[in-house]
């Protein structure tokens, strides 16, 4: 299988009324930085993945392990048009990655 690098995109609302709904919301939060997910702003969240059959199974792990109440989406994309992400108000926190060249962690 080629390697064709995406990005997964978690955005979601859920609901913190509630000391319960608060502890889900953590839960899951805590659930997709173990799964190697980067935040990238607030309730937004993102992992690269290898090609479409990897991002497939991380958004079943997400649907598995997903809040009962709230809204959670997922979005896929590949890492040439995330890397055309234009900011245009604000400074991100955080060096972000935005280029297509290919990355090697050895």
């Amino acid at each position: 299988m080629r390697c064709r690098f995406m990005r997964v995109m978690i955005l979601f609302d859920l609901p913190v009324g509630t000391a319960a709904e608060r502890k889900e919301y953590g839960r899951f939060r805590k659930f997709l930085i173990r799964s190697g997910f980067v935040m990238m702003q607030e309730s937004v969240y993102t992992k690269i993945v290898l090609n479409p059959a990897a991002a497939a199974a991380v958004i079943r792990k997400i649907r598995a392990a997903g809040p009962a109440e709230g809204l959670v989406q997922a979005l896929t994309v590949t890492e040439k048009q995330f890397a055309a992400i234009e900011l245009i108000t604000g400074s991100t926190d955080h060096e972000v990655v935005d280029s297509t060249e290919r990355l090697v962690v050895l």
